[in-house]
């Protein structure tokens, strides 16, 4: 049953074969009459041939768009976040129960104001006994000036004496003995003195080491009290009042959010777009429109994503704009000539190259190279045509450069 399907095949191929390349055998076996009839109709053939040789050759179709470039506003549109503009985790320095009211969350505080106080407990006794012990070292710094004053002028003394011995016993006036004797009080003397500095060293040192035990127990004093760095929120409670707090431990949280920043990251090709003051609109996930000023631009990419941070500040008196709200972000940028064109036109040549297929004025097909710049629904914008432009919308992968075509233009709304 299968056998015959493929003889039939095969003698279909066969007569394909013999009409086509054996034509002419075919005609010469064929009786006069039926001869003539196909030379008649080979001469038909041959004379609508010459006609359409003679005349303009049949050319592709294709459509081609008129396009002119047109001033597009080049935003650099970015999709961030908000961040407030500071933020600190305030925590105890020492340890000491709370002994201050507690503050809701939510609350708005100043600069300076108390968040938590701690029990001073004996830290004050410690504090005046530092006091005290700076007073007796200051106390004690007449009287060793006095002891140095006192060592100079018993110096002093020694040196008139045993000037004088010596003298007596170069004229043979006094014994060595005395010379010895006057000598070993010029000693003592200059011992003295040393000793005396020393002691007024030691003193002047002392009031040193208290004043520091002084600072020391003011500033644990101060540490008692936890003040808000900058105005702002509340975004925790204080620390309960009766609560001990050890030194790390959470005192409250502080955020800024007037003004907000606006945090996005943009693409290597589009960070040379962007610049500090340029200005820079948003529109957040809960429909705020709002508009500020870019403050910074990284010089440094991200090592994973190859992208660079870029912070938008944004006036928020009012504070309706949150902390973490996802945002579309759109800076200004220098506005570019460029075409719309239909996304289904763009087509690569022989090299790889994105572009489009264009008609001159001979209706000769050239290929132009292009650069997107951004994608819409009604199509690409592209930069890198001339001002016009006659674009092949339609045809465009069935043609190559320098062949000639019949173009239909169409209008598409441009």
């Amino acid at each position: 049953m299968r056998l015959f399907p493929v003889l039939i095949a095969l003698l279909v191929a066969a007569a394909i074969y013999t009409f086509v390349f054996e034509r002419e055998r075919l005609v010469a076996m064929l009786p006069a009459g039926a001869g003539d009839a196909a030379e008649a109709e080979a001469a038909q053939e041959t004379g609508t041939a010459g006609a359409t040789e003679a005349g303009e050759p049949d050319l592709m179709r294709v459509v081609v768009q008129r396009s002119e470039a047109r001033e597009v506003d080049s935003a650099v549109k970015l999709r961030g976040r908000t961040e407030a503009d500071r933020e600190v985790d305030l925590r105890a320095e020492t340890s000491g129960l709370v002994v201050s009211e507690p503050l809701g969350r939510g609350a708005f505080v100043e600069a300076g104001d108390v968040l938590c106080r701690l029990d001073p407990a004996a830290r004050q006794a410690t504090l005046e006994e530092a006091r005290a012990r700076l007073k007796e070292a200051q106390a004690r710094v007449p009287e060793a000036q006095a002891r140095l004053e006192e060592a100079r002028a018993a110096l002093e003394e020694a040196q008139i004496n045993y000037r004088a011995a010596s003298n007596l016993v170069r004229n043979g006036y006094a014994s060595e003995t005395r010379v010895a004797a006057t000598r070993a009080a010029l000693r003592a003397a200059e011992a003295g003195v040393e000793s005396a500095t020393s002691g007024l060293e030691s003193a002047r040192a002392n009031i040193e080491s208290a004043r520091a035990g002084v600072t020391a127990a003011e500033e644990e004093i101060d540490r008692l009290t936890i003040h808000a760095p900058f105005g702002g929120v509340l975004e925790t409670e204080t620390a309960e009042l009766g609560s001990l707090l050890q030194p790390g431990a959470l005192c409250a949280t502080v955020m800024k959010l007037d003004p907000i920043t606006l945090v996005g990251f943009v693409s290597e090709t589009d960070v040379a777009r962007v610049e500090s003051g340029a200005r820079a609109t948003a529109r957040t996930a809960s429909g705020q429109e709002v508009a500020g000023e870019v403050s910074f631009v990284s010089r440094s990419a991200d090592p994973t994503t190859r992208t660079f941070r870029v912070d938008v500040r944004v006036p928020n008196p009012d504070l309706t704009l949150r902390d973490g709200e996802t945002a579309e972000i759109a800076i200004a940028s220098a506005g570019r000539r460029a075409h719309l064109v239909p996304q289904s036109a763009l087509t690569l040549n022989d090299e790889g190259t994105l572009g489009l297929r264009l008609v001159d004025e001979e209706n000769r097909v050239r290929f132009a190279p292009v650069t997107f710049m951004r994608d819409t629904p009604a199509g690409v914008w592209l930069t890198g045509l001339p001002e016009r432009a006659d674009i092949i919308v339609i045809g465009q992968e069935y043609v190559r450069a320098g062949v000639r075509v019949k173009p239909s233009y169409r209008d598409l709304g441009q």
